[in-house]
């Protein structure tokens, strides 16, 4: 049976993007200090018992910035990643003007902001953002601290 459709954070983006390309650029890349391959792993786990993922034009330009900040040649090999994993990703738009009316805008940002704005019932929220995960749960939104999931999984 097919999960539910998640909606995933730039940092965890970045940790699936970096991981794709190799594994071992993970411990390479200084944007992921805080995560290991066995985080990746269970990032890709997590993913593919869901049925689809979403992302916002806000993540993806995030996740690329964040990504690429990592010498050559490394950076063109995740970026290739990254390019891979977006086809198979669904894009969805939330204007820059409706996210910044969202009174989180002025705590969380524009790319948070955005995210919160596209969550619904059937959308898992997946995040490593302590600040993103209690916002959506006090919205009411299901919603999976990442940091959480790994610290059940050690």
């Amino acid at each position: 049976m097919p999960g539910k459709t998640v909606i995933l954070d730039a940092n965890l983006m970045v940790l699936l993007a970096v991981g794709t390309a190799s594994r071992s650029y993970i411990a390479k890349h200084k944007k992921l200090k805080a995560y290991g391959e066995e985080d990746f792993t269970l990032l890709v786990d997590f993913l593919s018992r869901e049925s689809r993922v979403i992302v916002t034009p806000n993540t993806v330009a995030e996740t690329s910035n964040i990504a690429g900040s990592i010498p050559q040649p490394m950076r063109t090999d995740i970026y290739k990643a990254l390019r891979n994993l977006l086809s198979d990703m669904h894009e969805t738009y939330i204007g820059s003007h409706r996210a910044a009316s969202d009174p989180i805008f002025l705590r969380l940002g524009i790319t948070d902001a955005a995210l919160l704005n596209i969550v619904t019932t059937d959308h898992i929220l997946l995040t490593a953002d302590l600040d993103l995960y209690l916002e959506a749960t006090r919205r009411g939104h299901r919603a999976v601290n990442f940091n959480h999931h790994i610290e059940a999984n050690r």
